[in-house]
């Protein structure tokens, strides 16, 4: 109640990751998740913005990921909500690659500031009504 409420405009941030794929739910179950999620939000006339799961250096993981992307693509869009595909991208980026390796498997300042771009050109200021800075 103190977050969201009739007299202010609301907002939620998702940052998806492959948590699912650890937790061993299938694609559809992970889908219907989110979908639930974005279907709560937009009957509470919340405004919902998504940024898909970056990959790994796993590409056993990243087959999972991929599927789990286009997923969570889809079902966001189809809801007409924004979402900021990280996955793609980043999949094959050699700075991404190397922050990475360099930090045990996790982004470090690179990477976060990698899909900390993405984010800002790829929605961020369309979501929030506002002109994108030159």
């Amino acid at each position: 109640g103190r977050r969201f409420g009739n007299h202010h405009e609301n907002r939620l941030v998702i940052g998806l990751s492959g948590r699912d794929i650890e937790f061993g739910l299938s694609t559809a179950r992970s889908r219907l998740n989110l979908a639930n999620i974005l279907d709560s939000a937009s009957q509470n006339k919340i405004e919902v913005f998504v940024v898909g799961p970056p990959p790994t250096l796993d590409p056993a993981q990243n087959r999972r990921l991929g599927e789990l992307n286009t997923a969570f693509a889809d079902v966001t869009t189809r809801r007409k909500h924004l979402y900021v595909d990280t996955f793609s991208p980043l999949l094959n980026h050699e700075q991404w690659r190397q922050d990475l390796a360099a930090n045990g498997g996790t982004p470090g300042q690179a990477g976060y500031g990698l899909m900390a771009w993405l984010v800002l050109h790829r929605g961020w200021f369309q979501w929030l009504g506002l002109d994108t800075p030159e």
